[in-house]
């Protein structure tokens, strides 16, 4: 039986009143891509230091847009019993990548949600069907996968499962434009989605290289940015071959895929790194040392240049109803 969800969640988000479950780094950004919708946001978090740090953080994010007093329409609560449950139209869950964790949550929801409610996982890892499993809600369960920082990304992934109803979420992917962001629809659940799998295929090739000496990481990531990632701002990779000619791609791809890695385990380099303790930023060394220092520096470049990127296709993304 069809649900008529699509008639619940609007195209314009503007005082919907939607839950975030989870205070942490992506949570509070997924705030932020509400709010400047003008949603009202209710986050939740049992971790009291998150809560207090919501506020700022989520004014600092919509003041970079002008639009900062979007930020009173935030609040946060401890726990789903602190929450009016009445008029939300969308949950997104954005707590730790454990899968018990999560479908434990929403079993839990059952018990506070009302039947209209379109329910979201940001989980980056486990299919949506694997959560819902057992659930009656599958039908309006869904993925919603931010890409970190979720309010300077604007890409989204809306994954269907096997039993996720169709026009819900169609209805979500319009819900998102007008949140300013570019929903992807993700038919098949599969692991990794679509643009993580695109992610770990090039990964895949990347460290390898850098196992066989080819590369040194420095220059991976030089080859990357200012080669063919360049161009990734303009056009997709399916774009460019339109662009190039799909003769010469064809040609190219019969003479490289043979070379190709086709490993199913992760890069000897890798393995190396993470028995050392070698995790990146959060252990203060990755492939790249790390002082405090250097990652507060680090993260104001990176966001910079994010800002700087979206500037660029501001005529391209979605646009923000800034009427109110």
């Amino acid at each position: 039986m069809q649900s008529n969800f699509s008639t619940i969640l609007p195209s314009q988000p503007r005082g919907c009143h939607a839950v975030v479950i989870g205070a942490g780094t992506m949570g509070a950004d997924v705030a932020i891509v509400l709010a400047r919708a003008g949603c009202r946001v209710t986050v939740t978090d049992p971790d009291a230091p998150k809560r207090e740090a919501l506020a700022a953080h989520v004014l600092a994010g919509l003041n970079d847009l002008e639009l900062g007093a979007r930020a009173a329409g935030v609040q946060s609560v401890a726990g789903l019993d602190d929450v009016a449950w009445a008029d939300v139209r969308l949950v997104i869950e954005c707590i730790p990548e454990k899968l018990a964790l999560k479908q434990a949550l929403f079993a839990q929801l059952l018990k506070h949600v009302p039947e209209h409610t379109v329910l979201a996982s940001n989980s980056s890892s486990f299919p949506i069907s694997a959560i819902a499993q057992g659930l009656p809600t599958a039908e309006r369960m869904v993925g919603l996968h931010f890409f970190m920082p979720a309010h300077l990304v604007p890409l989204v992934e809306v994954v269907l499962g096997p039993h996720t109803d169709g026009a819900t979420a169609e209805a979500l992917c319009g819900f998102m434009r007008g949140c300013g962001s570019v929903p992807v629809l993700v038919r098949k659940d599969k692991p990794g989605f679509l643009a993580n799998r695109l992610q770990h295929a090039l990964a895949r090739e990347a460290f390898a290289m850098i196992d066989e000496g080819v590369a040194t990481a420095q220059d991976v990531d030089a080859a990357v940015r200012f080669g063919f990632g360049f161009r990734f701002l303009a056009a997709g990779p399916v774009m460019q071959r339109d662009h190039a000619g799909l003769d010469v791609h064809t040609a190219a791809a019969a003479s490289m895929y043979p070379s190709l890695s086709t490993t199913a385990e992760p890069a000897q380099v890798l393995r190396q790194h993470v028995a050392a303790g070698r995790l990146g930023m959060k252990t203060g060394a990755g492939f790249f040392e790390w002082s405090p220092a250097q990652r507060q520096v680090e993260r104001q470049r990176y966001d910079r240049l994010l800002q700087q990127g979206l500037a660029l296709l501001a005529d391209e993304l979605p646009p923000l109803d800034r009427s109110f």
